[in-house]
């Protein structure tokens, strides 16, 4: 099925690009300009997306501080 009638761009291809690394709208136009001409596809892209055709990182956050270290630095700082 066409996602972007403007340059023939496939529901397929779009998650082959998601696949690829293309997690975003702007990336997906980037790697096959759909949604850069009239953008009623741009919707349809959101919502292949958002149906894990991206896929999943993992979180920033392990559980580990974010800033480790930082009491070093405030403690360079006091003695200046």
């Amino acid at each position: 099925m066409y996602v972007c009638s403007c340059f023939g761009v496939t529901e397929a291809q779009v998650k082959q690009h998601a696949e690829d690394g293309a997690c975003t709208p702007r990336q997906i136009a980037s790697a096959c300009k759909a949604g850069t001409d009239c953008g009623s596809c741009v919707r349809r892209i959101q919502a292949i997306l958002g149906r894990g055709a991206c896929p999943r990182r993992e979180p920033a956050d392990q559980g580990r501080p974010v800033l480790s270290g930082l009491e070093a630095v405030d403690a360079l700082d006091e003695a200046a």
